[in-house]
């Protein structure tokens, strides 16, 4: 078997990359944004701050659910949203004039701060990078596929760079950057570091995306990682009353006397009487994400009708829990977020320079070549 050149290699590392470079550029510049979307949303509007001068503790979410009903009685409440510390919690409801709304409640005052009635900030920058706002018709989006899609030219990049830069461990000891010696070499140095030291972010951004693709894949095929939440029967259901006897508040205090560790992330209310509490939210587990705990609780009875925990997941829903902290960076706070960043800007950084690369060897192959052509046609002229 022919041993393959190392210009088959750059030529291929290219071609990984360069036909789509501006979207695979747009898309980790996206997601780079999107890593700190919480810390910008608390920077740009003050009403999502989540002021707590006289340190108190944060209200029960029962009790901002039952703010948001005083304030607009004709509400139907949904959700609640729980987010960091340090932003307010998001109350999702609709009304007679508002077909979708979040009230952003402090958890510490019980104040409504602002209603939005609009797409956030982190719903945005999160909607942009994961599916480039292409609509969703069904199970599926174009758009997701597309950015899912990208994993593949990461991983084809990575493992093509790393054939041709021979001994690219040296960067880690010997790192240079030849500032003297044109704008080419100063680039080509730039883009090996930055890929050398960049190696295991490659891995896991390609890794991750690789789950989203078989993700969309699954969900384009109805088929389910995790069950639906179960429904009520309808022998349960009281023929004397519309209101279950079992409230919001007693299963928030029912889930967290079986999980003490458990953190609320998105608390569900029924949306219909043989509808159940679906309460999602995190644990200790560092890897996991902040939906890792997902009890389902029937209201008219107190029961748990489902439960779902890190220790009883299947190997899949596992990959779907550790998929999002390990892409976001969120397994570590706000240090493993600005990782997160700085290596998602080095990565836009990389694509850029390496289109620079291509180029200028492109412009040159195409000058070299209509050189050659003219000097092939004197030649043929003088003869």
């Amino acid at each position: 078997m022919a041993k393959l050149s190392n210009r088959f290699w750059f030529q291929l590392h290219g071609w990984f990359s360069l036909p789509i470079w501006l979207i695979f550029c747009f898309v980790c510049l996206t997601g780079t944004i999107a890593v700190f979307s919480h810390e910008l949303t608390w920077l740009t509007n003050p009403a999502s701050r989540a002021a707590n001068p006289d340190n108190l503790p944060a209200k029960p979410a029962a009790e901002l659910v039952a703010t948001v009903q005083q304030a607009y009685p004709t509400a139907d409440v949904s959700m609640v949203m729980v987010f960091e510390p340090y932003l307010v919690n998001a109350v999702a409801f609709t009304d007679h004039d508002k077909p979708y709304a979040l009230a952003y409640i402090n958890q510490y005052t019980g104040d409504i701060q602002q209603i939005n009635e609009g797409i956030t900030f982190i719903g945005f920058m999160r909607s942009l990078h994961g599916w480039l706002l292409f609509p969703w018709p069904g199970s599926y989006s174009v758009g997701y596929y597309l950015v899912s899609a990208m994993a593949l030219v990461m991983l084809g990049a990575l493992v093509t760079g790393l054939i041709i830069y021979k001994n690219f461990w040296r960067s880690f000891t010997q790192p240079k950057v030849r500032l003297h010696q044109g704008k080419k070499t100063i680039l080509t140095d730039l883009h090996r570091l930055a890929g050398v030291w960049s190696i295991w972010f490659l891995i896991v951004m390609s890794a991750t995306g690789l789950w989203y693709l078989v993700q969309a894949v699954m969900w384009h095929a109805d088929i389910d990682i995790e069950p639906h939440a179960p429904l009520v029967s309808a022998e349960q259901l009281s023929a004397t009353t519309q209101t279950p006897p079992f409230s919001f508040a007693d299963a928030m205090a029912k889930t967290l006397q079986r999980y003490p560790d458990f953190r609320p992330s998105y608390l569900m209310l029924p949306e219909h009487n043989r509808g159940m509490y679906t309460l999602m939210g995190g644990g200790d587990h560092i890897f996991y994400d902040e939906q890792a705990y997902t009890l389902s609780i029937n209201p008219w009875t107190g029961d748990i009708a489902h439960e779902k925990t890190p220790a009883d997941m299947t190997a899949l829903q596992t990959v779907m829990h550790i998929a999002d902290p390990l892409h976001y960076g969120t397994i570590g706070g706000i240090w493993t977020k600005a990782i997160w960043f700085l290596f998602g800007l080095i990565l836009s950084g990389m694509s850029i320079t390496g289109f620079m690369i291509w180029g200028s060897r492109t412009v040159k192959a195409v000058r070299e070549s209509r050189k050659a052509a003219t000097l092939t046609e004197v030649n043929h002229g003088a003869q």
